[in-house]
């Protein structure tokens, strides 16, 4: 009898031991278990967290490229540069784009390619005569001597003046505002390798393929992105500009109205 009694009970301790083990290895899973549920969530909210910041990068590079950067040549300008044109021109497209701040309609299509051009810029601090890069920028030295025949700059005024990061004088806006333009646009030139040292004419704009009748005149080496056509350099006359942004600008920050107004009285074409 005692012997069944030994028996029973080592059969109960063998199973009560079983159940130990059994309960022993659930709890074991439920931890691993658990484990590898708390590091997926971490690793969801570390993806999570990167890719908000890519967003927030990519959302905050996008606005950055339609804002005004602080020492960009135009009112509105972006950094981004379109391509230059391969091979030789033969014909331009300018694309209407009202309004117009003088009505002097569309350029023509066709660039006189085998031209050379010498613009002289008249103003009322004194002449500054401008070599056109014709076999660089056709389209648009077109778009300039087309302008310069309408009487566009005519009585015009010089409404920017940078003297800190960059240095420029911008001009071609009938408005004055840096807001206006002649009811037309066209793309970009002369943009591969393009640098802007001292006596460098280039055209100011709002963004890829936006040029119109906006320009700036360096009066000093200055470092800028290839996203503004050289189209010009100034022959004589720098000395006119350099004297004006030693004055200054209406502007603490050295980007504003020159303290001495510049006045395009008139625009000279020279075709040889």
């Amino acid at each position: 009898m005692a012997g069944k009694q030994d028996r029973q009970r080592r059969l109960a301790r063998e199973r009560h031991e079983r159940r130990q083990v059994r309960e022993a290895e659930r709890q074991r899973r439920a931890r691993r278990t658990a484990q590898w549920t708390s590091g997926a969530v971490v690793l969801l909210v570390i993806a999570g967290i990167v890719i908000a910041v890519a967003l927030h990068l990519s959302s905050n590079a996008s606005a950055s490229s339609k804002s005004s950067p602080t020492a960009s040549p135009s009112a509105t300008p972006s950094l981004s540069p379109s391509a230059s044109p391969t091979g030789p021109v033969t014909s331009c497209t300018y694309t209407s784009s009202p309004p117009a701040s003088r009505h002097v309609g569309l350029p023509p299509t066709k660039p006189d390619v085998k031209a050379n051009y010498v613009a002289t810029m008249k103003t009322n601090r004194g002449d500054v005569v401008i070599k056109l890069l014709n076999a660089n920028a056709p389209c648009t030295v077109n778009s300039f001597v087309f302008l310069a025949g309408k009487k566009y700059f005519n009585n015009t005024q010089c409404h920017r003046l940078t003297t800190t990061g960059i240095y420029v004088l911008q001009c071609g806006d009938p408005t004055g505002t840096g807001s206006g333009g002649p009811g037309y646009k066209f793309n970009d030139e002369n943009l591969a390798g393009a640098k802007y040292p001292a006596s460098t004419v280039a055209m100011a704009n709002a963004g890829p393929g936006t040029n119109g009748s906006q320009f700036f005149l360096v009066y000093k080496n200055t470092k800028l992105p290839p996203n503004y056509t050289p189209f010009g350099t100034i022959e004589s006359g720098l000395s006119v500009i350099q004297k004006v942004a030693a004055a200054g600008t209406d502007s603490k920050t050295g980007d504003g109205h020159p303290k001495e107004k510049v006045v395009i009285e008139s625009v000279t074409i020279k075709k040889t």
